[in-house]
């Protein structure tokens, strides 16, 4: 069969590396793709919210599926374009997709339903929300309630942060529309956890759990970003924690929206926080994640092909889906300056080595200069992945091949997945002081 994929980042070249090992696909196409996604299918000239152009490429080439990356085209409306052209397409529609694109929305949603997150108020009014502002405590969560590629949320640290954030987002509009409206939360204590599923509208099937890195910096410092690196499996957190997220928030947030006649079909990612009073939503989101699907579909055995299938045509339920004990860690290698502008058209050199000595690299911003150079063209460039019998090993062949790629201005994280390296001592020294005093 022939398979579009829409997108063009790191997440879709790690869908087409999937699709391209299934023998069922005759032609890959990725609209519009990047450098590296070129190597294993061919790129359509089509942007990601040009759905006239998308839908009638699809009809001239036969196209059997269509399988969505980003979310703005979700939030636009994609799958429903598609669906009204006869073209099956994964993916949630605008209707459902809403989890995403508004953060008041999914806030209303959980709340009704009585899905753990964190407590929280919703205003559109700026000087409203700078008195409600004003009563609470640091540290506290100020988030745009529209699409921000990952930045629209600030963790502050202190109260002037807080409303600098607020005053960023209502009144200087730097997320335009996005922050016409926005959530102030409280802020949760506790690990990250990234739970992405297939969801069928009714079926619900997790994939493994991941942890993403948001903030620029090592240390969890500088603004957010939409991620600097990504590990997988969590050894620091308990599957019994796992199984409570699917069962107390994926599964009834799935149920939520077809009670609301909004029934979720594609992928459901839910961003969220291990506390001591268990896990809890920190967002939603309604597609595969990005840059942690580098890391979760390395770890797929099944052909990913058949689930989307099983998903589109509601037999989800049916799927044998299988996941290798391989552990991987992403690191995102970025341009100079990002989150903030960047330069682009700067040489890239040494992937080819880092490849052959067993590294994935997906290719996030990059394209080919007149002169046939790989070169930059993005803020978040490279997702090198490295995969080992566990972490540890992991982690040491991803940054050993971020080592032996170049170029100008390139910057990254070198404390991926140390948390999970951290817990694991942590657990270790325990279980010694327990032994030795018992």
């Amino acid at each position: 069969m022939n398979v579009l994929v829409v997108g063009g980042g790191g997440r879709e070249h790690a869908i087409c590396w999937s699709l391209a090992k299934s023998g069922k696909i005759s032609g890959l196409y990725c609209a519009p793709g990047n450098a590296g996604i070129a190597r294993i299918a061919e790129c359509v000239p089509i942007g990601p919210m040009q759905f006239d152009e998308l839908v009638r490429f699809a009809r001239d080439h036969g196209i059997d599926l269509v399988v969505v990356g980003p979310d703005d085209p979700l939030a636009g409306g994609i799958v429903d374009a598609f669906g009204a052209a006869g073209i099956p397409a994964f993916g949630p529609n605008k209707a459902a997709a809403e989890i995403e694109a508004s953060k008041i929305f999914m806030k209303n949603l959980l709340r009704k339903y009585g899905i753990p997150t964190a407590r929280y108020e919703t205003f559109d009014d700026y000087d409203k929300a700078l008195a409600y502002l004003r009563t609470q405590q640091a540290p506290i969560v100020v988030k745009a309630d529209g699409l921000a590629t990952g930045k629209g949320v600030t963790v502050a640290r202190t109260m002037e942060e807080a409303e600098e954030a607020l005053r960023r987002m209502m009144i200087e509009r730097v997320f335009g529309a996005s922050g016409t409206r926005v959530v102030i939360e409280e802020f949760m204590e506790g690990q990250e956890m990234s739970l992405l599923a297939f969801v069928d509208g009714e079926t619900v099937r997790p994939m493994v759990p991941s942890q993403d890195h948001k903030p620029v910096f090592d240390g969890d410092r500088g603004p957010n970003t939409g991620g600097m690196g990504t590990y997988s499996p969590l050894p620091h957190i308990d599957l019994a924690i796992v199984e409570t997220a699917v069962e107390t928030i994926l599964k009834p947030t799935a149920a939520a929206l077809a009670r609301e006649g909004r029934p979720f079909r594609g992928v459901l990612y839910a961003g969220l926080m291990v506390t001591g009073e268990g896990p809890k939503v920190v967002e939603f989101n309604a597609r595969f994640g990005d840059p942690e699907t580098q890391v979760v579909l390395p770890r797929l055995e099944t052909d990913l092909l058949d689930i989307i299938l099983a998903t589109l045509n509601g037999s989800l339920d049916r799927i044998d889906i299988r996941w290798n004990d391989e552990a991987a860690v992403c690191v995102i290698m970025a341009s100079e300056g990002y989150p903030g502008p960047y330069a682009k058209g700067r040489k890239i050199e040494g992937i080819e080595e880092a490849e052959a000595a067993g590294a994935l690299v997906f290719h996030a911003g990059t394209a080919l200069d007149a002169d046939g150079n790989l070169v930059t063209a993005g803020g978040r460039v490279l997702g090198v992945v490295g995969r080992g019998r566990d972490i540890a090993e992991a982690r040491r062949r991803a940054y050993e091949a971020c080592g032996m790629i170049r170029f100008e201005g390139a910057h990254y994280r070198k404390d991926i997945a140390m948390k999970a390296l951290a817990g694991l001592r942590a657990d270790a020294a325990s279980g010694q002081q327990g032994t030795s005093g018992g």
